[in-house]
């Protein structure tokens, strides 16, 4: 899996609306928070609004504030949404065919899609409102 510079500032923009949810925040503040380009944050709401995970209110207390509850999003679908799949190789689809297809190699593609499997039960069960109730300096447990 790689995560994409756009796929880690939609990640920092969420985990910002996370805080500050349910209240709309402007774009200028999460640039300024997480240290994010304002024009790349800005296509980057974007692709989360046309995603359906973002919602963007006009006006003097107008910004961007997350659609669903932070607890119920996570990590793996926002990923998903920016950057694709979460497999190191190829789409899950393609890497289990080749474990079963290709007998020559399968045990080496069965480590990647272990790794895959491993990462996605991670991102898929760690939720916007994980990492936003965690100081910056915690680890995961």
């Amino acid at each position: 899996m790689r995560i994409s510079k756009k796929g880690l500032y939609a990640l920092e923009a969420m985990i910002r609306l996370a805080r500050n949810y349910p209240e709309p925040t402007k774009i200028s503040n999460i640039a300024a928070s997480e240290d994010i380009p304002q024009k790349f944050l800005e296509l980057i709401l974007l692709h989360l609004k046309m995603a359906r995970f973002v919602d963007s209110l006009r006006g003097a207390h107008g910004g961007y504030l997350l659609r669903r509850p932070p607890r119920d999003i996570f990590l793996g679908e926002i990923i998903r949404a920016i950057d694709g799949s979460l497999s190191p190789i190829a789409d899950n689809e393609s890497l289990k065919r080749l474990v079963k297809n290709d007998k020559k190699h399968s045990a080496l593609y069965q480590v990647f899609l272990d790794v895959r499997n491993a990462t996605a039960e991670i991102l898929d069960h760690t939720s916007l409102a994980q990492l936003a109730g965690r100081s910056s300096g915690s680890s995961r447990s």
